[in-house]
């Protein structure tokens, strides 16, 4: 896949990769669209391929570009294991252009079965302006529920949801896709927690294509579908993403929109425990 068709792609998204940027995002509403997946429709994720592609230390950084600027960092790392438990962290900051229209800061940990890669237990902790949020999400596999604790400032609020097959969150979702068995025409479908809310996310692996990025040329396997909001199936999101085909696995590059436009994500740099860091050329060299 070229760069010019990359920038000529939909409004996309991938939901774990701007989630942090995205929180209090106007979510596109959407009238006359296809059917959201029932839950007779929404088939349990197939069996992950193993040996997982990641592990502690690696670090995955990518660049945000929004409204045709770059926007900020965002830092993906896996790190130690924890009472058991995988955890997997983002952080997304804006830079100094894009605070004068939206300041963000803030990091959300997914911890992970390490042999399932399902989540037990998602924390979030940003600052969007001035207002300070969290969000403590636990996940109960016995009842398929998922029970959340919030703060927006001074103010506290709970809710709960019941998910089908499979109930994931927004930052440990990429890695779960890392280890599935992509092949062209394959569908996907689960529920995903993100922004206070429990999305279906569902869609397809589209091809297999060449990508090239400041990091390196791939073969890169792109999937697409959407996302909507359960409750409220008007509100949804198109997704694209690119994960490289081969062992690491390598999530690439996605699309996004939030209230204000086009997000991009691109992989800029990666550091693996034991190899040597893989950095980007200068993004100024890059041609989207």
């Amino acid at each position: 896949m070229s760069r010019s068709s990359i920038r000529k792609a939909a409004l996309s998204a991938f939901l774990g990769l701007n989630a942090l940027l995205c929180q209090s995002a106007a979510w596109a509403q959407s009238a006359g669209v296809k059917p959201v997946p029932t839950d007779a429709e929404c088939l349990p994720i197939p069996t992950l391929q193993s040996p997982w592609a990641f592990g502690p230390g690696e670090i995955l950084e990518y660049d945000l570009d929004a409204l045709g600027a770059k926007a900020g960092r965002m830092t993906m790392r896996v790190l130690p294991l924890k009472q058991g438990q995988l955890p997997i962290e983002i952080h997304a900051e804006t830079n100094t252009f894009f605070s004068k229209v939206r300041k963000v800061n803030g990091t959300g940990t997914s911890y992970l079965n390490p042999k399932t890669l399902r989540p037990v237990r998602y924390f979030e902790d940003a600052m969007e302006n001035d207002i300070h949020r969290t969000a403590d999400v636990a996940f109960k596999a016995k009842d398929h529920s998922v029970k959340l604790a919030y703060t927006i400032d001074a103010d506290a609020g709970t809710a709960e949801f019941r998910y089908d097959d499979d109930g994931l969150d927004v930052a440990g979702t990429i890695f779960l896709m890392r280890q599935l068995p992509f092949k062209e025409g394959m569908t996907v479908c689960f529920d995903a927690y993100g922004i206070r809310r429990l999305w279906r996310v569902y869609g397809k692996v589209e091809a297999r294509e060449h990508i090239s990025l400041p990091v390196g040329e791939f073969k890169a396997w792109r999937i697409s579908g959407e996302a909507v909001v359960l409750e409220h199936e008007n509100i949804r999101r198109e997704i694209h993403v690119w994960i490289s085909d081969d062992a690491q696995r390598l999530p690439l590059a996605a699309m996004g929109v939030i209230d204000l436009g086009a997000v991009r994500a691109t992989l800029t740099a990666v550091t693996r425990r034991g190899e040597a860091k893989k950095r980007a050329e200068p993004m100024q060299n890059l041609k989207w």
